[in-house]
């Protein structure tokens, strides 16, 4: 019986991601010798890792991650310190007004920032300010209603035993209230951090003169196919590490809740 369980370890399904991810770095390859507009336009992974290499040996491209990554956490830092405490307070203390203000809310987190971006120009000008409202923009909504929910889904029986055992506000909320929506708090800072470092890069393309953005930009409009290609892979390699960083942290801080479900 070990042996078949043993061998079905082994099976080809538990390969074929892996394999997908060969054969497309295999077709990039051979794509752009094929000639033609394919060469023209495609730049094959062997060009994008010399060309990635040659901007990290020449340092370009650390300075145009810290700005982009300072960008990104300066407006993601503001929203999440004010769309943490609200959602605490609207989804716990302030449910009635909660009710009343959730489809304006809503409405308000579906407004297109790139609209808006004309707008914040116009109050905070063209420089960090600008790029910063608008990353706080895209960030504060979902964490503000992950965190209502995350509030919300606690179950009342934890706060009035909490309660009966004589727990003060203070205690009842680092140690039953806050563990308790942590799930839903996490699930909408990893939201926010991808909207955010993404949306950045849109942000990047409109008015700056440096950023991960702008090097997309700059060799779009100078047909450098292989630093396009190379500042893509990269910012992809930066979402992915964000999406990643943020779930390992959520993993270490909420396993007890996985625990305590897998137990039950």
């Amino acid at each position: 019986m070990a042996e078949i369980k043993n061998a079905s370890f082994f099976t080809p399904a538990r390969h074929l991601n892996k394999l997908s991810i060969v054969l497309f770095f295999v077709a990039w390859e051979m794509a752009p010798k094929l000639g033609g507009i394919v060469e023209t336009f495609i730049a094959p992974p062997s060009l994008v890792l010399k060309t990635l290499y040659d901007m990290f040996q020449n340092g370009e491209v650390l300075e145009h991650v810290g700005i982009s990554l300072f960008r990104s956490a300066s407006g993601f830092g503001a929203a999440a310190s004010l769309a943490i405490p609200s959602g605490f307070l609207l989804g716990g203390s302030f449910r009635t007004f909660e009710r009343l203000v959730h489809p304006v809310l809503r409405f308000l987190g579906q407004v297109n920032p790139f609209s808006l971006f004309p707008l914040f120009i116009l109050i905070f000008g063209i420089g960090e300010l600008s790029k910063g409202a608008m990353i706080f923009w895209v960030c504060l909504w979902p964490i503000l209603f992950n965190t209502i929910s995350g509030v919300k889904s606690i179950d009342p029986l934890l706060i009035k035993s909490a309660r009966s055992m004589g727990t003060g506000v203070v205690t009842l909320f680092f140690k039953v209230i806050l563990p308790a929506s942590s799930p839903g708090i996490f699930h909408g800072l990893k939201m926010g951090s991808g909207t955010a470092f993404f949306m950045l890069i849109a942000a990047e393309m409109i008015g700056a003169s440096r950023g991960l953005g702008w090097l997309v930009w700059n060799a779009q409009i100078n047909f450098q196919m292989p630093n396009l290609f190379a500042a893509t892979v990269l910012i992809s390699l930066l979402g992915l590490t964000l999406n990643f960083t943020f779930a390992t942290l959520e993993e270490r801080l909420t396993g007890w809740r996985q625990k305590s479900t897998t137990g039950n």
